[in-house]
């Protein structure tokens, strides 16, 4: 088998002090780093998606209803968009981003960041918000580039973006395994409810 960490929307705007915080975001971030430490050879890969909004139309919305459209969040090139301070993102062996025209939960709408473009060492990845390049490597390519066949999941948040890249991941043919300890999400019980789709979906909860 050969296994790669996902780390989802662990960014700025969805941690504490961001537009769109999750309780406990930064904790994760920190979590997923040090979880990343202590099981470097566990993994063949991480990778790591990022949401990177352009014009996500109705996505965006002064009067939020925080299901289907958010107050502005994770706007391409800013401080927002950032991975947060405390994820270390050495160990990452690419980058995707997501939702610069549309809402896209999933890290599997993603496509990778020009190479040009990877994060430095003050954890930003830059560039300016131009159309992805026709024909862009989407996560699933990447895997299956890397003949990847078993994913982890972990970030933010569990019952949104978490679990569209999990469900992704599963409908892709993927194993899939969710680390609880490693995921927060925006609301406490549909996060449980997430959690107990997820397994009834295939996933392995890694509690």
């Amino acid at each position: 088998m050969t296994r790669a960490l996902i780390i989802v929307d662990v960014q700025n705007d969805f941690c504490e002090g961001g537009s769109l915080a999750v309780d406990g975001g930064a904790r994760t971030a920190a979590g997923i780093s040090d979880h990343i430490d202590e099981h470097a050879g566990t993994y063949d890969y991480v990778v790591a998606t990022q949401d990177w909004h352009i014009d996500p139309g109705a996505h965006f919305s002064e009067s939020p209803d925080f299901v289907d459209s958010w107050p502005v969040h994770c706007v391409a090139a800013t401080k927002g968009a950032d991975f947060h301070p405390d994820l270390d993102i050495e160990s990452v062996d690419a980058f995707f981003r997501k939702g610069q025209f549309e809402a896209a939960y999933s890290g599997f709408e993603g496509v990778k960041a020009p190479d040009d473009e990877v994060p430095t060492g003050d954890q930003k990845l830059g560039g300016d918000t131009a159309e992805p390049a026709e024909n862009p490597l989407t996560l699933d390519d990447w895997l299956r580039d890397h003949d990847v066949d078993e994913v982890a999941v972990v970030g933010l948040a569990t019952d949104h973006c978490v679990r569209a890249t999990a469900l992704d991941a599963l409908e892709a043919g993927y194993s899939v395994s969710v680390l609880t300890a490693l995921t927060r999400g925006v609301d406490e019980d549909r996060s449980e409810q997430t959690l107990e789709e997820l397994e009834s979906a295939g996933a392995e909860l890694v509690r």
